[in-house]
């Protein structure tokens, strides 16, 4: 068994019979990081008690104990989600410094389950962005080519997963921050619907619109990650009640009663063409499948990303006023120079905090949070929110799932896009309205562009119907059969 590129399922179930130590393979990937973190930059903190935890695991086993469906498991930790004795900077100068005194859920969850924690993924600042340039630790590196974004904001953890410096890893989507990436890197990438995952310790960016999600090499270890992460949360009241599937073991491929839509506002000139017929090619699979694919419309797509740039950035400027640099995170140096007043004390620390883009966000939500302003923006993005989310249940109503690229074209060049920000949030054409109305999301492999670059397809689901992602998704998988890997593995 290649450690490398085994799946997580294959990689667990060799663990618990003993096959491999845990120890064994987290040292393997460990020894995977450090070869290539420097080139890549997808970790910006490693573990120093990855081994220690994989060591706790083989205990358990040599004794007879019970470990979890994960154990053994080494994954990658977006830095937006905090974990107790391990630095979290959520990839930001003003949180440079803060190591947290307890874990998010889903980590406590995951490691709870036996899995191992290698590190700290690198990601744009705050999750303020789409190619992982925004980070104040560097950028991280696509490893297909590495002149290319990973992707963003979650581009650490989809590089690690394609890179074979974890197993799967774990990422957060606001407006498609684990779907694009994944794309971008060749890997599954899942946002469950909003509710399904505690957002109890990750650090906040958008709350209406935040989920942490699983990257993996194939639909299964998603979906088996999934079942880990997801379920209610008494620190978290926006968790859903709602029942976890065992939807790992439940996939079928059999699509036979199975509608599938295609929004043709996702299908215009802007699409590349490699790109579209990619998407024609699984949706090609999931006929033959058994599946009827339905054309719907979804008039308000090319309101998305407006809509989505005034929820985020408005509910940014209230989350973001907590870096003040009285209570934890950075401060600026007031000892040759002391601030007169308050305000100057705040806008010192943040002013050399706070990154350009996280600053653009931050006005921009403010503005339109401002008194005379609020109705015009904020208030009426809300009302078209709502009417965006009837659209997609009307919908619904007419297929199980739908098939959309996840962008327009693969991933772009280093350098390419960051100094023109609109250019840069027209990226998230397809992606945002999944967060904007709650529902599911998944991105899957299906092929190469010519230059060598992965590009995926996007999935789409009513709220709380994940298995049709999971069993549309496992097919359009099996069809590619996509096994070439990054020159990184090879």
């Amino acid at each position: 068994m290649n450690l490398l590129t085994a799946s997580l399922k294959d990689l667990a179930q060799a663990v618990q019979s003993k096959k491999v130590s845990a120890r064994e393979v987290t040292e393997k990937f460990l020894g995977q990081s450090e070869k290539w973190n420097k080139q890549l930059n997808a970790y910006i903190t490693m573990n120093d008690k990855a081994l220690e935890a994989a060591s706790a695991v083989d205990q358990k086993l040599a004794k007879g104990e019970k470990v979890g469906p994960l154990a053994g498991v080494p994954m990658a930790i977006k830095d937006m989600l905090c974990t107790k004795g391990l630095r979290t900077t959520a990839g930001s100068k003003i949180l440079h410094n803060f190591i947290p005194p307890y874990s998010s859920t889903v980590v406590n969850r995951l490691e709870g389950a036996g899995a191992i924690t290698l590190g700290k993924a690198n990601q744009d600042e705050f999750a303020m962005g789409s190619s992982n340039e925004t980070s104040f630790f560097g950028i991280a590196r696509n490893p297909w080519n590495l002149d290319y974004v990973p992707g963003g904001s979650s581009g650490g953890s989809a590089a690690a997963v394609a890179a074979g410096m974890a197993t799967a890893s774990i990422g957060t989507d606001t407006g498609g921050s684990i779907r694009q990436p994944a794309s971008f890197c060749g890997v599954v990438g899942v946002k469950p619907t909003y509710g399904r995952v505690s957002r109890y310790g990750i650090v906040s960016f958008a709350s209406s619109l935040d989920q942490a999600g699983p990257f993996s090499r194939t639909v299964a270890d998603s979906a088996l990650i999934l079942e880990t992460i997801c379920g209610r949360d008494e620190r978290d009241m926006t968790t859903a009640s709602e029942p976890v599937p065992a939807w790992s073991s439940s996939i079928r491929k059999d699509l036979k009663g199975l509608k599938a839509g295609m929004p043709k506002e996702y299908f215009s000139d802007k699409l590349e063409p490699e790109t579209r017929k990619a998407v024609e090619k699984a949706v090609d699979a999931v006929k033959k499948a058994g599946a009827e694919v339905v054309e719907v419309s979804i008039p308000l797509t090319e309101m998305a990303v407006p809509i989505y740039y005034l929820v985020a950035t408005s509910e940014a400027s209230s989350n973001l006023a907590r870096y003040d640099g009285v209570r934890f995170g950075h401060r600026a140096d007031f000892s040759k120079n002391p601030a007169e007043s308050l305000a100057e004390f705040y806008c010192r620390t943040r002013g050399e905090g706070f990154g350009s883009e996280v600053k653009r966000r931050i006005i921009l939500g403010t503005y339109a949070l401002s008194s005379g302003y609020y109705d015009a923006y904020y208030k009426k993005a809300c009302q078209v929110r709502r009417l965006l989310r009837q659209q997609f249940l009307d919908a619904f109503a007419k297929c199980d799932v739908l098939i959309s690229p996840v962008t327009t074209s693969p991933a772009f060049k280093i350098g390419d896009r960051i100094s023109d920000p609109l250019q840069m949030y027209l990226n998230d054409i397809y992606t945002t309205s999944a967060n904007l109305v709650g529902i599911p999301g998944m991105s899957v492999p299906a092929g190469l562009s010519s230059s060598g670059l992965p590009i995926g397809v996007q999935l789409l689901a009513a709220h709380f119907q994940e298995q049709h992602l999971f069993n549309v998704g496992s097919v359009i998988e099996e069809a590619m059969n996509i096994k070439e890997l990054p020159s990184v593995l090879q």
